[in-house]
């Protein structure tokens, strides 16, 4: 099994990139934040998971061990694809990801595309306290200023469960920040 790749981005494709190693070209499938972050010539390291379908064989790739975790932890929910972890991978950071599993955060899960109420209530379900303890921070980082720099997010148009993954991350990164210092940083990250 293919578990570790580095080599150099040759192109970005819809939904993965195209990496060389060695002079052969592997299509890595990845998340949507992970993507925006890859520029083409770039000299990459990338944590994988190959799975083989009858189409033949597909290989995802991730910037850390821990989104990998999470990917492989959510394809042992029944009913849950590649696809849909790549959603939920691309909408919430590894660590909130991590916390809304663990805590059964229905809100956060169905931020993600392709992830409705039932879908969440069953991958809460099956995964409750299956979540390491390294990937969970231990604290609940929510407070009055993300709340504020959430709403205003949403009230310019952004979806609550990408600014909530946003806001929740920068407060985490950055606990004396205030709401207006959240806003101004997550409207960097959205754009």
């Amino acid at each position: 099994m293919i578990r570790y790749l580095r080599g150099t981005v040759l192109k970005r494709e819809e939904g993965g990139f195209l990496l060389l190693v060695n002079g052969v070209g592997f299509l890595v499938q990845a998340p949507q934040t992970f993507l925006q972050s890859l520029k083409e010539g770039q000299e990459v390291a990338v944590h994988t998971h190959l799975q083989l379908r009858e189409e033949g064989l597909f290989l995802y790739g991730f910037p850390d061990e821990e989104s990998l975790l999470l990917f492989e932890l959510l394809l042992s929910v029944s009913g849950v694809g590649p696809k849909v972890a790549l959603s939920l991978l691309s909408a919430l950071t590894p660590r909130l990801l991590a916390q809304a599993l663990a805590q059964g955060d229905l809100r956060l899960l169905t931020a993600a595309s392709g992830v409705g109420r039932r879908l969440a209530e069953r991958i809460a379900l099956e995964l409750k306290g299956k979540v390491p303890l390294s990937l969970l921070s231990g604290q609940k980082v929510e407070s009055q200023k993300a709340e504020e720099a959430i709403l205003a997010l949403t009230a310019l148009g952004f979806k609550e469960g990408q600014a909530r993954g946003v806001v929740l991350d920068l407060l985490a990164k950055r606990p004396s920040a205030n709401a207006q210092e959240l806003i101004k940083e997550a409207l960097k990250r959205l754009r």
